[in-house]
């Protein structure tokens, strides 16, 4: 199973990116991921269900460490394609 995730973390800071922000980029960056969007206003990732996961969970741990205050997800499965999912 594939997986494509959207998230942002809380609170926004339009001069310069939070703590929280840059842990979160770390994380998803260093992940082994299939692509990584990283936006201002939000963030997106896609690959393996094990390694999303996995990246979930570490990038939770680091962006509330960091002073995140919220972290919003949006999960899809996708199909073998890469679209969305059945």
């Amino acid at each position: 199973m594939r997986l494509r995730v959207e998230f942002t973390t809380e609170p926004f800071d339009l001069d310069e990116p939070p703590p929280h922000a840059t842990a979160a980029r770390d994380v998803v960056q260093a992940a082994e991921l299939d692509a990584v969007d990283v936006g201002p206003f939000g963030n997106t990732v896609e690959g393996r269900a094990d390694s999303v996961l996995a990246t979930l969970d570490t990038l939770l741990r680091a962006s509330l460490e960091a002073g995140a205050t919220r972290v919003s997800l949006q999960v899809n499965v996708l199909d073998a394609e890469g679209g969305d999912g059945p």
